[in-house]
This record gives C-alpha cells, sequence and structure tokens, in this order.
C-alpha cells in the first residue's frame, strides 16, 4: 500500500523535497562537469576518432565560428555529465514517486529502472562502435570527385548527440513494451497481432530520427524490432495486471466469478428499479399512508342525494 503519511503532508512540504531533491541533481552534474572540462579537448578527440580515422589524408575538421573551438568541447562536457549523472537523477526521481506507490509496485519499478539506465548506456555504445564507423565510412566514400570532406566541429557534435539520444532511447522498447502490458493498457496477444505495423513503424521512425541513408536507417530499425521482441518475451515473465482483493492481497478473477458478478449487478440494478417510482408517471400506483387514512375513507363516502331523490346541485341537508 502507498504510505499513509504522505496524505498527512501539505504541498508545501512536497515542494520542498522536491526542491532538495533537484538541488542534489545540479550537484551531481556540477561534480561531474569540473570533471569533464579539464579533459573536453581530449574527450571531444575521443568522440571525432569514429570520423578522424576515415577522412582522407590531408584532410582534417574545421571550425567555422570563432568560439567553436571554445563552444564544442563546452558542450561536450555539459552532456556527458547529464548523461553520467542520469543513474542519481533517476534516483532522485524514484525517491520522490517512490513514497506514493504500492509495494508490488515497488517491486516491479524497481529492476525496470536499472534496467533502463542500463539500456541506455547500451544504447550510446552500439551508436559509437557499430554505427558510426558504418555511417561515416559510408558518408566519406559517395562524395563526388574533389569534393574534401570538412567537418565542423559543431555540426559534427549536434549529430552525434542526435544519434546518442535516438539510439538511447530505442533501446528503452522493452522496457516501455513491459510496462504498457503490466499496466494493463495492451496485452501481448494484441501487440502480436500488431507486429507487422510495429514493423514498419520501426523504420519510418529510423528513417525521421537518423540520416538520410538506408545504413543508419536500417541500423536503429532494426535493433528496435528486436527489443520490442525482447519485451514480449519478458512480459510472459513480468505478467498482465492483476486485481486487488478487499484484504490487500492479489488476484485474478476467472471467467465463472466475471460473469457470476455481472449477474448479481444486474439483478441489484433491476431490483432498484422496481422498487423506484416515477414521480412523474401519472399511472403510478401510490401508496396510502396510514395517517392519511380517515381522510380518504371520507373521500370514498358517496354524496347525499337531493329530497326529490336526484343529485343534481349541491347536496343538500335532510330535513328532519
Amino acid at each position: 500500500m502507498s504510505d499513509p503519511s504522505l496524505n498527512d503532508q501539505p504541498l508545501i512540504a512536497h515542494l520542498i523535497e522536491l526542491r532538495d531533491r533537484l538541488i542534489r541533481i545540479l550537484v551531481v552534474i556540477l561534480i561531474f562537469f569540473i570533471g569533464f572540462i579539464a579533459f573536453a579537448n581530449d574527450l571531444y578527440a575521443y568522440l571525432a576518432e569514429p570520423l578522424q580515422s576515415l577522412l582522407p589524408e590531408g584532410a582534417s575538421m574545421i571550425a567555422t565560428q570563432v568560439a567553436s573551438p571554445f563552444l564544442a568541447p563546452f558542450k561536450l562536457a555539459l552532456y556527458l555529465s547529464v548523461y553520467c549523472g542520469a543513474p542519481m537523477i533517476l534516483y532522485q526521481l524514484w525517491g520522490f514517486i517512490a513514497p506514493g506507490l504500492y509495494a508490488n509496485e515497488k517491486k516491479i519499478a524497481g529492476p525496470l529502472l536499472i534496467s533502463s539506465i542500463f539500456l541506455f548506456y547500451a544504447g550510446m555504445a552500439f551508436a559509437y562502435f557499430v554505427v558510426f564507423p558504418l555511417v561515416f565510412g559510408f558518408f566519406t566514400t559517395v562524395g563526388p570527385t574533389g569534393v574534401t570532406v570538412m567537418t565542423d566541429i559543431d555540426a559534427y557534435l549536434s549529430f552525434v548527440l542526435k544519434l546518442f539520444l535516438a539510439f538511447g532511447l530505442a533501446f528503452e522498447i522493452p522496457v516501455a513494451t513491459m510496462l504498457l502490458i503490466k499496466a494493463g493498457i495492451a496485452s501481448p496477444e494484441s501487440l502480436k497481432e500488431k507486429r507487422p505495423y510495429v514493423f514498419i513503424g520501426c523504420f519510418v521512425v529510423g528513417m525521421l530520427v537518423t540520416p538520410p541513408d538506408m545504413i543508419s536507417q536500417t541500423l536503429l530499425a532494426v535493433p528496435m524490432w528486436l527489443l520490442f521482441e525482447a519485451g514480449l518475451i519478458g512480459a510472459r515473465f513480468l505478467g498482465s495486471k492483476k486485481t486487488e482483493d478487499v484484504d490487500g492481497g492479489e488476484s485474478e478473477p476467472t471467467d465463472s466469478q466475471a460473469v457470476a458478478l455481472i449477474d448479481n449487478e444486474a439483478s441489484d440494478q433491476d431490483n432498484d428499479s422496481s422498487d423506484d417510482i416515477d414521480e412523474f408517471d401519472l399511472y403510478a400506483p401510490v401508496k396510502a399512508d396510514d395517517d392519511d387514512s380517515p381522510i380518504i375513507e371520507e373521500l370514498d363516502k358517496p354524496e347525499p342525494l337531493d329530497t326529490d331523490g336526484t343529485d343534481v346541485g349541491p347536496p343538500k341537508p335532510s330535513q328532519s
């Protein structure tokens, strides 16, 4: 169950806790940034190695703007600080939302959180060691004759950071698939039926987030599809969403129990509708109240006739 003390905390207490956790995140990023800024040029040289090794003899990277030699390594150090501080960032976010989760949700969220960090780093490593050599080798060999490849360092940094983010998020597909199944939004059977659409969607996403060539598009689409299949396999061990009992335990209703529950609800609705009387129904029977019975009996008495035996005009009292 969720933490009962969470409901007793005012809004200002939650805001203070959120502020403290954001400060911790900023401190961690700052510590990483101070450590990386001293080796920013070396880090950029290592990042540019996949392209530098494939450039023609005598060619090199260039800086087309005055501040690019300083800003490009500076931005690289900042982005690396955020990427390396991702575990601490997710841990602080987890600490903020964990008190509002149930015990079974905490058991699932912990492994998914760790696996999401690992998969994001795996996607970045796949992009650097597999995708970059193939993509840059393709780009440096298909150019027209007489054109020397001399890439701007700022443009190269933006390009590789875009691919890092694309492959890092693409490798999160197994986690997203298992969360959809566990939350009850989708089932393994429905996702299997949509497998052809998922396969085509992977190539569409690869076309949109990668450079306009078939190599990088395929290198992103095929792993995305394989990771989707891995998510379906992992969902079998994770299980689907279960309903909670009154006692707080977890159980999954059977078909007979579900049918009986629907029949009971229908019978209850029929009983309620039979007892209720519409106040605007003119033909509805009116129940007589015990206090109103003398009045009703008096109104039901026949009116006295006139002296001549007719019932014309108002009743006349009999003469003694």
